[in-house]
């Protein structure tokens, strides 16, 4: 998996995550983390693919992810910086989710 798709994989699991217990919290705040440094990574003098036309992707990706990943993809690759905030970042996300599909649920959702 190339970093643009960790990257990429990470923001649409954590926009998806869903769980009916505390994990969702963790998975939610680390994936808040993410996209906020995706967002400064694709402003930081970003013209034309990124910038803002790269942001409004990469809201659209966090609400469809199926119907903009290859958008964000591109804008991903376009030549912005993959450093180490966003890619400690999206490993976390990765890892919360994984945990927390372990987690035992009851049918009564506690």
């Amino acid at each position: 998996m190339t970093e643009v798709e960790l990257v990429a994989t990470a923001l649409a699991t954590g926009a998806a995550a869903r769980f009916p217990d505390t994990s969702q919290g963790v998975v939610h705040d680390l994936h808040t983390a993410l996209s906020q440094a995706v967002r400064r990574g694709l402003t930081r003098g970003g013209h034309g693919v990124r910038g803002s036309y790269g942001v409004r992707v990469l809201t659209a990706y966090e609400t469809d992810p199926d119907v903009w990943r290859t958008r964000l993809l591109q804008v991903l690759a376009s030549g912005m910086e993959m450093d180490d905030e966003i890619l400690r970042a999206a490993r976390a996300v990765l890892r919360a989710d994984r945990r927390a599909e372990h987690i035992p649920v009851d049918e009564a959702g506690s």
